[in-house]
This record gives structure tokens, sequence and C-alpha cells, in this order.
């Protein structure tokens, strides 16, 4: 793992691209150690910031279209998530649907939100505008605040 973060440091705001896209899906990868591993080199926040955001947008975005090509009996199946359950996150994906990607950014239930929200036939304009104000929001506040994470 370590010869695959040096590959991306390596290739600088591409690098952060890379690796925000990575994490941005279900694979499991930290893409806030390449923004912080790219700023301490003098990089620009904001083009780390940017380029961040693309490429975990595009991350989310690929779970949205694998939930798109899946079956919502695919969630009770492969996410052990109960009928019942289900049916009320219909109802809700009805009410907030699109609006549920603002909590993308989220490790681990992130992934499952934009599956979900593809399953569940979101909006795919308005999922795209929340996702990128959650996961752009995440990454502004990596860039200028670490010390809270």
């Amino acid at each position: 793992m370590d010869a695959l973060y040096e590959f991306l440091l390596s290739y600088g705001y591409v690098g952060m691209m890379i690796s925000a896209f990575m994490a941005g899906t279900v694979f499991p990868f930290n893409s806030e150690l390449i923004m912080m591993g790219l700023a301490a080199t003098g990089l620009d926040p904001w083009k780390l910031i940017i380029w961040g955001t693309i490429g975990n947008t595009a991350g989310g975005m690929t779970n949205y279209a694998i939930g798109l090509l899946g079956k919502a009996e695919w969630l009770v199946k492969y996410f052990h998530i109960k009928k019942d359950r289900l049916e009320k996150m219909q109802g809700f994906v009805n009410k907030y649907g699109p609006w549920m990607a603002i909590f993308s950014f989220l490790p681990a239930f992130g992934s499952v939100i934009c599956i979900a929200l593809g399953m569940l036939r979101a909006n795919p304009w308005l999922t795209l505008l929340a996702m990128v104000s959650g996961k752009g929001i995440r990454y502004i506040l990596f860039a200028f605040a670490p010390e809270l994470f």
C-alpha cells in the first residue's frame, strides 16, 4: 500500500483526483492522507480541494450508476436491509431523495447511500449537486482545519 501512496503523491493534483476517486467508490482508501501529503509539498490547497472533489464525486456517481444497474431487492440481500426498512428508505428517498447525497462523504455509509440512491432512482442531477456540496465541504474542512480530523 505504501507504493500506491508514493505513486499517487508523485502525480500531484492528478494523484489527488485518483485517490479521491478510489475513496469515493467501495474501495477502502484514504484520500485525506494523500491530500495532507500533497499540501505538505506546497501544492495549492484550493486546487487540491477542486481535484479531490471532482475525483470523489466521480467515485460517488460511479456507485450511483452501479445502483441504477441493480435492483432494490439487492439491498435486502447484500446489505441485509429488512424489507420494511427498505420501504421506509424508499419513502425517505421520495421525500429527501437526492439531498441524502450530501452525506455521501461518510466513511463506509457514503458508498451505500450512493448505491441506494441509484437503486431507488433518485434524481441524478440533484444527487450530483448534493454530492458535490457534501464532498466539497469535507475537503475544504480537511484542507483548512486538519486539526479537526
